[in-house]
């Protein structure tokens, strides 16, 4: 929480204190993610009158402001940044309405801000006007467009906004963060009243805007926080000497700790998506297996055919299933026992798709489980050598849970024929270049820009007509041409697919190709 809204809040007035009236000497950086900032009472001379550092450690990993004592700069590999605002006397110091973002401004208007945004942290000059004009980070593309008034946030946090609100409070105090919210979720536990509910917000907004400043452990991992949470280590109530606590708790952290926790971290967060992902299966599979089975729909029209009127787009039938009358949307071209078979058919598909859920269901149990034993294995360790060991032997450096083709690619069943689409730009890349066999079937829209189709191949068997035109419905609608009253499609198969390089992200190169006409249809 070193970076919370509110403990920023207390902390620029506590530099203000602190810096106002002196004078920017200069900014040096020697570590490629970390800069030196000057302030002192006169311009440099032989030795500087009452000096004034802050060190900004801004790494994607781990940003920080802390204020040193001294600093010896490096006669070597030590450069001069921000050179414009030397001799620069000091204003003021506030923080942005509503945001993780102290500014620094000078006599002349001229302006440093110490944008804190996690891993987008950066250090920021304007010029009077407000505009952007130096970065520290020039990685952060996006900082150089940022203006000063965008970095207030005017939320509306009154109780007539928690209310219509529905009364969550994450949506009138997006600074609260993660840590705060949990433990004001626990506050909030069983409070049906919006007015009872809103005094404990109220009481917790005013322990979050006041001393003392926690320095704890969280996961073996220090933390300066607002609240009383995980193992406490001491307190303190200058943000100043709070902030210097932390981060000198922080660097201290020996290999063992630091991989440790970071390692428990990562399986934390994999449990959690592979939890999140199980309750959206079994939701899928209990929402298939709940409903009206089509194959039961395809028996109920073949035991009504004298029932059914020619060309009609609905039908209400005789469910002997369930004793009662059911209604039945039909395809009015088409007599009532094709329409029966195209039941028969999607039951095929039915079937396949609910064998597929309790195949990735079971998977995923076997994969939480395993992910639960290294938790509790990682958890006893006690030796760095043993830790990365096990890391390297059960191959645990990914952070992320693998990934399956249903997560990252749209997809339907058809026929009993898997056609994936692509999300975007870089996902149509994915698609072609590493999820699709060199004889699948590859469709797009032609001329536009698109969605990249893959229909998965089935060896020895040759592409139906009907899969085709349903996956080239899909590139249609996933298109441009997404409105047009008839689209056409090229297909291909995807050996005759290629991607040179230079080419933007889901451009490609069809070498040979076939068209087909079709009307655009979703999923």
């Amino acid at each position: 929480m070193h970076q919370n809204y509110y403990f920023l809040k207390q902390l620029a007035p506590a530099l203000h204190r602190r810096i106002a009236g002196k004078i920017f000497i200069e900014a040096f950086s020697q570590e490629k993610d970390e800069i030196i900032l000057v302030f002192a009472d006169a311009p440099a001379a032989e030795e500087l009158s009452n000096p004034f550092l802050i060190k900004a450690t801004l790494k994607s990993n781990f940003a920080c402001l802390s204020f040193p004592d001294k600093f010896e700069r490096a006669r070597k590999n030590s450069v001069n940044l921000f050179t414009g605002l030397s001799g620069n006397k000091v204003e003021f110091l506030s923080v942005f309405e509503n945001e993780r973002a102290i500014q620094i401004r000078f006599q002349d208007g001229q302006k440093l801000v110490f944008k804190l945004f996690g891993n987008r942290s950066n250090l920021i000059a304007f010029d009077p006007d407000g505009n952007a004009t130096l970065l520290f980070n020039n990685k952060l593309a996006a900082d150089k467009s940022i203006t000063i008034e965008s970095l207030n946030r005017h939320i509306d946090q009154s109780f007539e906004a928690y209310v219509r609100n529905d009364m969550r409070h994450e949506a009138i105090f997006p600074t609260f963060g993660k840590l705060v919210n949990a433990h004001l979720s626990g506050l909030l536990q069983g409070k049906q009243s919006a007015a009872e509910r809103w005094q404990i917000i109220l009481e917790l907004l005013e322990k979050l805007e006041s001393p003392p400043y926690y320095l704890t452990k969280i996961d073996l991992v220090p933390v300066l926080s607002l609240i009383e949470a995980g193992e406490m280590i001491a307190a303190y109530n200058d943000p100043v000497e709070a902030l210097n606590a932390f981060y000198m708790a922080y660097v201290r952290l020996d290999g063992l700790e630091k991989e440790k926790s970071d390692l428990l971290r990562r399986l934390r967060k994999r449990i959690q998506q592979t939890n999140n992902y199980l309750s959206n299966t079994f939701d899928k599979l209990t929402e298939l297996e709940s409903a009206v089975k089509n194959e039961e729909l395809g028996n109920i029209i073949m035991a009504n055919m004298h029932a059914i009127p020619e060309r009609t787009e609905k039908a209400e039938l005789y469910d002997f299933y369930r004793d009662k009358p059911i209604l039945i949307k039909l395809k009015k071209d088409l007599s009532a026992q094709k329409n029966a078979e195209i039941f028969y058919r999607k039951a095929k598909n039915e079937k396949i798709e609910i064998a597929r859920l309790n195949e990735s269901i079971e998977a995923r149990m076997a994969e939480l489980e395993e992910l639960q034993e290294h938790l509790a294995v990682t958890e006893k360790m006690d030796s760095l050598r043993e830790l990365r060991a096990y890391v390297k032997k059960c191959g645990l450096n990914q952070s992320k849970a693998p990934v399956s083709q249903d997560e990252l690619f749209k997809k339907e069943e058809f026929l009993g024929y898997t056609i994936l689409i692509g999300r975007n730009a870089k996902n149509n890349d994915l698609l072609t270049k590493h999820y699709a066999g060199k004889d699948d079937l590859w469709l797009h829209a032609k001329d536009v820009s698109g969605s990249h189709v893959i229909i998965k191949n089935q060896p020895g068997r040759n592409f139906p007509e009907l899969v085709i035109e349903r996956a080239a419905e899909l590139a249609a609608f996933y298109s441009k041409r997404k409105n047009d009253s008839l689209c056409p499609v090229i297909y291909t198969p995807k050996k005759y697919v290629r991607k040179p390089k230079g080419l933007p992200d889901g451009a490609v190169v069809v070498d040979k190709e076939d068209i087909i006409m079709v009307v655009a249809k979703g999923s």
